[in-house]
């Protein structure tokens, strides 16, 4: 009880001085050929060599149409195309090692959340070269100005391009944490669909759940909300019930593309304020230790940790289920449970598993220790977890696989 009045009042304390920070979001283009603003934004930020950050397949397929824009109005950059899923230590620090040998000015990252976070994370180290990644997880421990830096998306999930979060995995421990700090928010983000065209169904499909995951937490967080993430969280909640399995099932559907873009980018600008809770601080435990995909390990632990909270966010997921049309009468209880079961029938519909059957027995205690250092006292969740309740959450996981 005294630990989870010290974390309370810790929120508290923080939510005062919280409100009285600049939090600065992108500039946001949008749209189809919107990449195509590119090369204005580097010259009207002065980036005449700009360090260009993606991944092994949007470096081979997408990438290329944005670097020949590059080409055509004569700024010359660096790649590195060697971002995997998870990013580590190593990679950033080979990063901030290339920009500086090469004498760049900017950043451009180009794919998931995981180039934009090794970009954000060799940015920070740019800024701030005697401190080692690990030295700079946790809160507001940059500081620094990093240069311009422009974000664009190729999956609808992280919300990295406006978020103040950089998640890194540590090479030799395989844990994985957050880097926060206001001055990671991208100067600029481009959400162009056309670059999600060709994304498969099975990482449109987890994406767009990591995205939902964002929306769901901010939402029934305490505390840090304000008017701004409420209105954030529900729009895209909506939009994501609306859009995601039309963009499932044709890759094609430039509608639900874009509005799956702007879902991710509403949910991201929720969570930058609102933050995520125990459903990401479990996940981030598999992705360090089994490198499970960010999305899929949200969207299979999210109904899990809803159904555990109960009646702490029934109502709040009784309105939600309100807004989206899935439940207008009953109880709050019936509502909040008919919204759960909806995800785990998108989770069902979108061929994304129940559990996880690789976690191992001797990897539990080391799972729960990371989960409640990332989540106490900072993320305001509407349930306090403690060893046990978050060794039984991660024992339903591994049941229900």
């Amino acid at each position: 009880m005294l630990e989870k009045a010290y974390y309370r009042t810790f929120q508290a304390v923080f939510n005062i001085g919280s409100r009285c920070m600049n939090w600065p979001t992108p500039a946001l283009y949008t749209g189809p050929g919107s990449i195509e603003k590119i090369p204005e934004l580097l010259d009207k930020e002065k980036v005449r060599n700009v360090m260009v950050v993606t991944g092994p397949s949007v470096g081979k397929k997408l990438a290329p149409r944005i670097l020949s824009l590059l080409d055509h109005a004569g700024i010359r950059y660096v790649l590195f195309a060697e971002v995997e899923s998870n990013p580590t230590v190593i990679i950033v620090n080979k990063i901030q090692k290339l920009y500086l040998e090469n004498g760049c000015d900017g950043f451009l990252a180009i794919g998931g959340g995981s180039p934009i976070d090794a970009a954000k994370g060799a940015a920070a180290r740019v800024v701030r070269p005697k401190a080692e990644v690990g030295k700079m997880a946790g809160l507001l421990k940059v500081m620094k100005k990093i240069p311009p830096f422009i974000a664009v998306p190729t999956t609808a999930g992280t919300g990295s391009e406006t978020t103040i979060a950089a998640v890194i995995t540590d090479s030799e421990t395989h844990h994985k944490y957050a880097i926060m700090d206001l001055k990671l928010v991208p100067k600029y983000a481009i959400l162009d669909p056309e670059l999600t065209r060709e994304l498969p169904p099975k990482i449109t499909a987890t994406t767009g759940m990591d995205a939902l995951t964002h929306a769901v937490e901010a939402y029934t967080n305490l505390t840090y909300n304000t008017d701004e993430t409420i209105r954030m969280s529900e729009e895209a909640v909506c939009e994501i019930f609306r859009y995601l399995e039309r963009a499932y099932s044709d890759g094609n559907d430039m509608e639900a593309r874009t509005q799956m873009l702007i879902a991710s980018y509403k949910a991201g600008f929720a969570f930058t304020r609102a933050c995520v809770g125990n459903v990401h601080a479990i996940a981030h435990t598999l992705g360090g230790l089994y490198n499970t995909p960010h999305g899929l390990a949200n969207a299979v632990i999210l109904p899990i940790v809803l159904e555990d909270y109960g009646e702490a966010v029934y109502v709040k997921l009784a309105h939600l289920a309100e807004l989206t049309g899935l439940k207008d009468e009953g109880s709050v209880e019936e509502k909040a449970k008919a919204f759960i079961a909806e995800i785990r029938n998108m989770n069902r519909r979108m061929g994304i598993p129940t559990g996880f059957d690789f976690i191992k027995e001797e990897d539990i205690p080391q799972m729960i220790s990371w989960a409640l250092a990332e989540t106490n006292p900072f993320y305001p969740v509407p349930v306090i977890y403690d060893r046990r309740r978050c060794e039984a959450v991660i024992r339903r996981i591994i049941s229900e696989a």
